[in-house]
This record gives C-alpha cells, sequence and structure tokens, in this order.
C-alpha cells in the first residue's frame, strides 16, 4: 500500500512540474541573473523558515501533551507542504502525513489533528497582524483596491469558521461530532452519484469528535504555552519577508520597508485565498502588480515575484518530495521503536 501511495504521489508531482514547465524556465532564465550571495541568503532563511515550522508544530505537540522529535516533524511539515502542492485539498492531503504517522505511532488521531488546526489558526492570526500592516501601506499609497478587501473578508470568514470549530469542541463533544455528522452526510449526498455508496462513516464523526474534544481540553488553563505557537507563527511571516529583502537585493532593486510588508501582504493573502494549490498563477499575477503599485518598476516586479516564488514555492516542493520518500522508506516497526526510544 505505502509503495502505491509513494508511486501516485511521485506520479501527480511528475504532472505538476511538467504544466508548470514555462513557468520553470522563465525562473531559471531570471536565476542566473540574480546575485548569488545574496540569493543564497534567501535560501538560508528559507531554511530557516523550515525549522522555525517545525518548531511551531513541537510547541503545539506539547500543548496537546503528545512527543515527537523536531527532526521527524521537520520531514512532517515539508512532505506535508508537499502533499498539499500537487494534490490540493484545503489541507487535508498534508493533514494526512501527521495522521498516517500518529496512526504508526499509537497516538490519538484526534490531538493531532486539534495540532493541525491550531495551526492553521495561528498562522492566520500572525499573517492577519501583518496584514492589518500591510493595508495601511497601501492606503497610505492609494493602492488598496476591492480585490484585497474581498480577499481578506474571505480569510476572516475561514479564520472564524476554523476558530467556531473548535470552540463548539471545547465546549461539547456532542455539538461537535453533530456538525461532522451534517458535512459528513453533506459529503455523502454530493459523491454517491459517482460511487454509489457512502464515503464518509457517520459513527466515526462522532468517536473522531470525542478524540478531538479530548485533545482540546488538555490546552485549559495553558495560556502560557499558548503564547508560543503565535510568537512562532509570527517568526514565519517575518522570515518570508525577509526572504523577499534578498530577492530585492538580489536583483539590485531598491526598496523600503513599507514595499516588502505591502508586496508580502498582497501575495500571501492571495496564495490563502486563491483556488490553485500554493496560490500557482495567480500569485505570480497578482505580486508584480502589487509590486507596481508600490512604485517597483514592472519589469523588476514581475522579476522579483519568480525568483521569490523558487524560493518559497519551488525550493520547498523540491524539500518536499525528498521528505516524502524518506517518510514513506520507513518500516512501521522502526518508527515505533524510534517513538519508544523518545
Amino acid at each position: 500500500m505505502r509503495k502505491f501511495v509513494l508511486l501516485l504521489v511521485l506520479f501527480l508531482a511528475i504532472v505538476f512540474v511538467f504544466l508548470s514547465f514555462s513557468e520553470l524556465q522563465n525562473i531559471i532564465d531570471t536565476l542566473e541573473k540574480s546575485n548569488w550571495i545574496f540569493l543564497s541568503f534567501a535560501l538560508l532563511f528559507q531554511c530557516i523558515w523550515f525549522y522555525n515550522v517545525a518548531t511551531t508544530f513541537s510547541a503545539l505537540y506539547n500543548l496537546v501533551e503528545l512527543q515527537e522529535s523536531r527532526k521527524q516533524l521537520l520531514l512532517m511539515a515539508t512532505a506535508a507542504n508537499f502533499v498539499n502542492v500537487i494534490a490540493p485539498s484545503a489541507g487535508i492531503g498534508g493533514m494526512a502525513v501527521f495522521l498516517d504517522a500518529a496512526k504508526q505511532r499509537g497516538q490519538p488521531t484526534g490531538r493531532v489533528t486539534v495540532v493541525g488546526v491550531l495551526y492553521i489558526l495561528y498562522d492566520y492570526a500572525a499573517f492577519l497582524c501583518v496584514l492589518a500592516l500591510g493595508m495601511i501601506v497601501l492606503v497610505r499609497r492609494n493602492n488598496l483596491n476591492g480585490g484585497e478587501v474581498i480577499a481578506t473578508a474571505v480569510l476572516l470568514v475561514i479564520a472564524l469558521a476554523i476558530a467556531s470549530l473548535l470552540y463548539l469542541g471545547y465546549k461539547s463533544a456532542q455539538r461537535l461530532g453533530n456538525v461532522l455528522a451534517w458535512f459528513s452526510k453533506l459529503v455523502n449526498r454530493i459523491v454517491h452519484p459517482f460511487i454509489h455508496r457512502d464515503y464518509l462513516n457517520l459513527e466515526n464523526a462522532h468517536f473522531f469528535a470525542q478524540e478531538v474534544a479530548e485533545g482540546i481540553s488538555l490546552i485549559r488553563g495553558k495560556r502560557k504555552e499558548l503564547i508560543w505557537p503565535f510568537l512562532f507563527a509570527l517568526n514565519n511571516k517575518a522570515l518570508l519577508i525577509c526572504v523577499l529583502a534578498f530577492v530585492f537585493l538580489a536583483l539590485g532593486t531598491p526598496f523600503s520597508v513599507g514595499t516588502l510588508v505591502g508586496g508580502f501582504s498582497i501575495g500571501y493573502l492571495f496564495l490563502i485565498v486563491s483556488p490553485t494549490p500554493a496560490g500557482v498563477g495567480v500569485v505570480e499575477s497578482i505580486l508584480p502588480v502589487a509590486l507596481n503599485g508600490l512604485r517597483v518598476q514592472w519589469a523588476a516586479a514581475v522579476l522579483i515575484t519568480l525568483v521569490y516564488r523558487a524560493v518559497t514555492f519551488w525550493f520547498p516542493l523540491i524539500g518536499g518530495v525528498i521528505a516524502f520518500r524518506i517518510l514513506q522508506g520507513k518500516p512501521k516497526k522502526q518508527s515505533e521503536e524510534q517513538f519508544k526510544s523518545e
């Protein structure tokens, strides 16, 4: 089964790269014109970002009283990012990487799900703080339009929906189970004409809700511990802004802090709300326009976007392939022995 999953994922990866071949060619041409010293610093900060993501997950695992090595979390987070790109499913595909590891080690899947949901919520909360600064920059430069406002509203709705589900599980496992059962019925109704059977088990929805509620209950009273993941999430955004700064330097383009914050805010905003995986095609179209509106010359804005996406999208994607292959290559017994030794 593992070999089949590996072959399927790698096949999807090859298809994804083939469909993005023209963009890759443009990126390679642009990288050849860049200052490799500053570009190396951009890659270095992206690697630090990888480690900081693993640190964020480590803090969240501690919140729900689970133990996991930071090396393992780094592999799982990188592999999850890769799966989310080549098989987009609103983060569910990537979460399967963590759930698979939890099942192998005998960890409660409900708690791991809480970790995944909290990570998304913290990520959105931290980004909204940065986005608020970005909006101030756009307003001051008379560059805020309806598209950014609508996208921000969509992001807020998503964040509130996630927070509401967590709060529901915090208050009542029964109510959360009813909501999950309702979603299961909806999914079954949609897919039944195609597969002629129920895709999701309604009884599992209530059992899963109990596990999730148990994980949420472990957070109660841990006010200080709740702050650390948020600080790590803020640091994630600061590191990506630094990457963008080094890309500007690599291409010899002058910039201000306002340009960095405003440009990053728009690019990351549409990365989240985009219907395409990791904002492919959408970010590449919108970020140059945003940078140009922030007084960056159009030609430079296009080149900056290509290099920035090479560092923050294609580089992690390659790392994700390697991480996924390592995780799939670990025998089940080896994983269990490693967990016991930790």
